[in-house]
């Protein structure tokens, strides 16, 4: 129990040393990886039912090859397909917001370094550094943050891609041929 209250304690400082705007970017970071989670266990769970209900769905038609048909094989594949991106573009939204989120926590330290210059003046290294700190750790959180959502955003976005034309792959039609 008492590394649980010394991590509690570390992240305290961590929060109190980097200033309000980590607060911000760890709810962002929260968000962005609470919709990962459920992409992922949307991919492994979900899509595998929708998958086999689209694939009964095409396969109880007795037309498979008019333009009609066709129009319905389409239909079925968007429907996959929109459904296994569907939170991707807002995981992609958290991914840029993050890093603008650490920007911010840049300026409002380096606001704090020149308040304490302007107070103290510049020869008083010591009172500028929570600043300083203030204006770097969270530039690091934002920027953290952001890459491990983007590394996964786009294995999601790709894996997405390459379902749905596996779907679509297996939904064949018959051509009649025109001669």
């Amino acid at each position: 129990m008492g590394w649980l209250l010394e991590a509690w304690q570390a992240n305290q400082d961590f929060l109190e040393t980097g200033g309000n705007v980590l607060v911000a970017i760890g709810v962002a970071t929260f968000c962005m990886w609470i919709l990962i989670v459920e992409r992922l266990f949307y991919l492994y769970v979900g899509h595998r039912k929708m998958v086999r209900e689209v694939v009964e769905r095409w396969n109880g038609r007795s037309d498979t090859s008019s333009w009609y048909a066709h129009q319905i094989r389409r239909m079925l594949v968007s429907r996959v397909s929109r459904r296994l991106g569907a939170t991707i573009p807002l995981i992609k939204t958290f991914v840029a917001v993050c890093p603008l989120l650490g920007l911010l926590g840049t300026v409002t330290g380096m606001v704090e370094v020149f308040d304490v210059m302007a107070f103290a003046g510049s020869g008083n290294p010591r009172a500028m550094a929570s600043g300083v700190s203030k204006a770097t750790i969270p530039t690091m959180a934002g920027m953290v943050a952001a890459l491990s959502g983007f590394v996964v955003s786009v294995q999601l976005e790709r894996r997405a891609k390459d379902e749905a034309e596996r779907v679509a792959d297996r939904l064949s039609f018959m051509r009649v041929d025109s001669r």
